[in-house]
Order: C-alpha cells, then structure tokens, then sequence
C-alpha cells in the first residue's frame, strides 16, 4: 500500500512526537507492504504555523491522490479526506489543561481537532488512557480508536557510558505541564543536584541556578548516558498521554518516579513509585524510596521496557491501515 504521512510536524519539535514520527518512519520503510510518501508544508516560524494549521492542514492535505491512505501523526489533519485518513492522537492536554498552552494552541483545538477525528476512519491512541479521553472528551466512537503504544529505541540500554555525579534526572520540553517548579523544589527537600533536559518551550518557564542544571536538548547518545547516571528519572507531569522518558528511563536501568494516576502509570505498570504530581514533598520521598529500592525497580522497569518496540509499533500501525482500507 501507497501511505502518505504528514512530516511536518518534525520542523516543530524534537520531544515525543518527533520521536514517535522518526521512529515509525524508519520501520515502515523497512517493510516491504508500505510505500511511504512524505507530505509537509512550511517551516517552524510563527507564518508557516499559522498559514499550516489555517489553511493546509484543513482545505489542501485531504486532497491527496496519489496514495492509497492519508496518516497524520498529530490530530493535526483535513477536515475532509479524499483517502482514507488515519489520525494519531498523543494525548488531549490542551483540553484538559487549556492553561498550560499558548493563545493559538487554545484557539485551533477545540475549533478542528474535533473536525479532524470525526474525518478519520481509524485513530491511533498511543495508550488506553488516551483512548478513555479521547471517549469522554471528545466522544470519539470506540469502535473508531486502536491503542498503539510507543516504543524505544534500541540505543537506550544499560550498557554503555553513564555520567557521573548524584543527581535526578528531568526529561521534558520546559512547559506548565511538566511541573517542574514542584520538581525543583522536591529535590531541593532531598539536597541532591536536579539536571535537566529538554528545549525551551511556552509558559516562562525557567530552570537553573541553586543545585539545578538545565542541559538543553542533547543527542540520544548524551541522554542515554544521564538515563545511566542517574540516581533516578523524576517524570511529575502533570498530563501525558504516554510518558517516552518513563519507557527510555526504564530502558537504561533507571529507577523511575512519575505521576499516579496518568498514562505513566500505565506505561510504568508497578515498576516505577508513583507520587502526587502536586506535592513536592511526596515528589521528594519518592526520590527517596527509588533511591531505597534501586535493585528491585531497575530489574522490573528492564523487564517492563523489553516490551515496547518500535518494529512492533509499525507492525499494529500497518494493520491499522488495513483496517482504514478495508
């Protein structure tokens, strides 16, 4: 089959979907049952954003021909689909948390993205708890959405360099949701060093100075080696529709705390301590008690990543666009 995939949103960012988006690619084109075809429009600046999500995503990418099926690895798509249209869905946090985004992300979603899913045929939700949101907040009929989870790359292993030094590792584009002001503070409570890794995002958000280090982005070569230092990944967002960190973390041999409640519970599924995003002192004690309980967490999170593979993630995504041809 002939599949067009939307690689816009590569120019946008470098966090979780950009991942998800380079990861399927390179397995899909592995295949030998899918053709993949790029479609992308514009750059990251403020224009291209705006000409994109207002006029090609809506009026000019739904009038594919020469595919047999249209893929949008965001909820980013055509209002109507002259191809069978599959959408994948991250997570729904600016209608949860509308707060937490920037004016024009609270002004297009709620306006087209409802549009979009209804245009789909089939929606990949990148875990259960995304499809139970994708149900309540959007009613999206459940008979339209398949569940396929993330992967991890093969370079995020336990063998290899890791940095040195004490301290908590945070992975994370600097926004509202990743809660990183009660982070800091809890690791402040525990007197060890937090770093952090991710780019700049929206929100004010600042990070720095008194016992923390803000590293940028870096290559996965770098973050695998601080997923190796660690003394743990602390992940308290506040909303995630997966939680890649929680999966790379867990890859590397490190012990994991994340939110209770979230998709990162899911992923997780026992072999991280689960905290109170909204308590930094019960942010704090779980760093204590991974810290405690080291042996046991690094053996059931190794356990637990064995079963995300992106070769998998391909294989479900492909039947999905069976299904949407079918």
């Amino acid at each position: 089959m002939r599949t067009a995939i939307d690689v816009s949103p590569l120019v946008q960012t470098r966090a979780g979907t950009a991942r998800y988006l380079n990861a399927l690619l390179r397995e899909l084109r592995r295949r030998s049952d899918v053709a993949v075809e790029e479609r992308a429009f514009g750059g990251s600046d403020r224009i291209s954003t705006l000409v994109r999500d207002g006029v090609w995503y809506p009026l000019l990418v739904g009038r594919e021909r020469e595919a047999d099926l249209l893929h949008c690895p965001t909820y980013r798509g055509p209002l109507r689909s002259r191809r069978p249209l599959v959408v994948t869905v991250h997570d729904l946090a600016v209608f949860r948390h509308p707060e937490a985004f920037n004016r024009w992300s609270r002004l297009y979603s709620p306006r087209f993205v409802p549009r979009v899913l209804a245009a789909a045929r089939r929606v990949i939700a990148v875990s259960e708890f995304t499809r139970r949101e994708l149900v309540e907040l959007l009613h999206v009929p459940d008979d339209r959405i398949r569940v396929v989870p993330n992967g991890v790359d093969d370079g995020f292993t336990p063998d290899g360099p890791a940095a040195e030094g004490d301290y908590v590792l945070a992975v994370g584009t600097l926004e509202p949701r990743k809660n990183l002001p009660r982070l800091i503070d809890a690791t402040r409570r525990t007197d060890v060093e937090l770093r952090v890794v991710g780019g700049r995002g929206w929100g004010g958000v600042e990070v720095g100075g008194n016992g923390v280090r803000w590293l940028g982005e870096v290559s996965d070569a770098e973050l695998a080696r601080l997923y190796r230092g660690a003394l743990c990944v602390a992940y308290p967002s506040l909303y995630e529709g997966f939680g890649i960190p929680v999966l790379e973390a867990m890859a590397c041999g490190t012990p994991v705390v994340t939110s209770r409640g979230t998709a990162m519970e899911e992923v997780a599924d026992g072999a991280a301590v689960l905290v109170d995003a909204g308590d930094p002192a019960e942010i704090a004690a779980g760093i204590e008690r991974a810290s405690v309980e080291r042996e046991r967490l690094v053996q059931l999170g190794l356990e637990r990543a064995r079963g995300f593979r992106w070769e998998a993630v391909a294989e479900a995504t492909v039947g999905v666009y069976s299904e949407a041809l079918a």
